[in-house]
């Protein structure tokens, strides 16, 4: 039998790199899948090529009222949510501390730190009324090292982290896991858009620099923190709560190849 055989899953993010690896993961497991994203088109084509065992909502994660609805169009497909896979995020302007406008620091804090407040202010009174359930957020590498120039990501990343450890403790006892997966690089529109944004003229050297960094020497897959994250919202992770679980290639371990 498959881990999530009947599980109902809520999914942010979910045409992005990672989140649409989450999603194809999760039924592989046999879950029922929501997806939540802004891009009403793709999500549209996604769930019809995926088939009747998902269903869709547009919603800005950072919107209490749009959030809602979701999570209510959600329950109303599939009558329960499960697991919640609270992945949506953006990367923001890059600029030193100094040079980066409030505009732009509310707007990654928006989506990445009051996104996942929503989240879990959601789900977290329907799985206690169901009885339980499980949600993984994902963070970064940012959420346990800093990183120049990125202030605000680095900021909402280990404020994430934070949300996360407040949540475990306080669905523990209401057989809610919650954990983090803290990804390094990914070889996804995010790092492209970083790389770019770091060395507009040259983005290749700052792939090269950042690759130099990961023992593994390369940028991780969306399949393997999708491996993590389906793991960790699935029954076989039943002790598993208010962790961090990198997916790295080592680079949180140290220097030296």
């Amino acid at each position: 039998m498959r881990r999530s055989q009947g599980k109902v899953a809520l999914v942010t993010g979910a045409t992005g790199g990672i989140g649409m690896a989450v999603v194809r993961r999760l039924m592989d497991d046999g879950a029922k899948v929501f997806l939540v994203d802004l891009d009403e088109q793709a999500l549209r084509a996604q769930s019809e090529a995926l088939g009747d065992e998902t269903g869709w909502a547009v919603a800005d994660v950072s919107d209490e009222a749009g959030m809602a609805r979701a999570v209510e169009a959600a329950t109303a497909r599939f009558g329960r949510i499960d697991m919640g896979l609270l992945n949506a995020g953006i990367e923001g302007k890059i600029a030193p501390l100094g040079e980066l406008a409030v505009a732009d620091f509310d707007r990654v804090m928006a989506v990445n730190v009051r996104g996942v407040f929503l989240g879990l202010s959601l789900l977290m009174p329907l799985m206690r009324r169901q009885g339980g359930g499980a949600i993984v957020i994902t963070s970064s590498v940012a959420g346990i090292r800093g990183s120049a120039g990125l202030a605000a990501y680095v900021a909402s990343k280990h404020a994430a982290v934070g949300l996360m450890k407040s949540a475990a403790l306080e669905g523990a006892r209401h057989n809610i896991r919650v954990n983090t997966v803290n990804p390094a690089p990914v070889d996804t529109r995010m790092i492209r858009a970083l790389e770019a944004g770091i060395r507009p003229d040259d983005p290749d050297a700052i792939r090269a620099k950042l690759v130099a960094g990961i023992p593994m020497g390369r940028y991780g897959k969306p399949e393997e923190v999708a491996e993590m994250i389906a793991f960790l919202a699935s029954d076989a992770a039943g002790y598993c709560t208010g962790g961090i679980y990198t997916v790295d290639g080592g680079y949180t371990t140290g220097t030296g190849r």
